[in-house]
């Protein structure tokens, strides 16, 4: 028997994926929780053989909650299953020992096959955004660039942007100016979109 918790913020899909889960006859839903805090303190009480997290969900995300269970709870194994499949969410992702990365729109066969491949040792990731993984290339933002960006995309003014990482304006605008020319990007809110799309930031 597989034993599996669920989490997801939006309580509909999750209710659904862990009905299509339990309809398996090797497979037991074991916890469901709502947010990152709650899906490491349910995974820590009932000890699952497979995760599936949503990646973005209330803190901590899924890479996060991923990357803790790696360390916590080693034999627990996390399948990222989003809508947001970014290449830089998928290379994050794995490099926090996510055994598997599926978008939403699998269908519950497909799900069943990865819980069961990634409970035997193995992995998997949707082959569509692998292609589009290797084909967008690493960030080219260095990791202040990145953390300024994301700071920007949320609409913050340099002051803030600068009290909030403790920098100085110069250094921000310094920072915003690099990532605007590595991106192409006309702006810093360009650079920002570009960067939220290939999932950097």
């Amino acid at each position: 028997m597989i034993r599996i918790l669920v989490a997801d913020d939006e309580h509909l899909i999750r209710d659904a994926i862990a009905g299509l889960l339990d309809l398996q006859d090797d497979f037991e839903v074991v916890g469901q929780a709502a947010s990152g805090d709650e899906a490491i303190a349910t995974a820590l009480r009932f000890r699952p053989d497979v995760a599936l997290l949503d990646l973005q969900m209330p803190a901590p995300d899924g890479i996060e909650v991923a990357r803790r269970l790696a360390t916590e709870l080693p034999a627990c194994r996390s399948v990222i299953v989003t809508s947001h499949g970014r290449p830089g969410y998928l290379k994050s992702a794995l490099a926090a020992g996510v055994r598997g990365f599926v978008p939403k729109t699998v269908s519950s066969r497909t799900l069943a096959h990865v819980v069961r491949k990634v409970a035997d040792g193995g992995r998997y990731v949707d082959p569509e955004l692998a292609a589009e993984a290797i084909s967008a290339g690493d960030s080219p933002l260095t990791p202040r660039e990145t953390d300024v960006l994301a700071l920007a995309r949320d609409g913050a003014p340099l002051d803030e942007i600068a009290q909030r990482i403790s920098l100085s304006r110069g250094t921000v605008r310094n920072h915003l100016t690099a990532a605007i020319a590595k991106l192409g990007a006309a702006n810093r809110h360009e650079a920002a979109r570009i960067a939220a799309e290939h999932g950097w930031i």
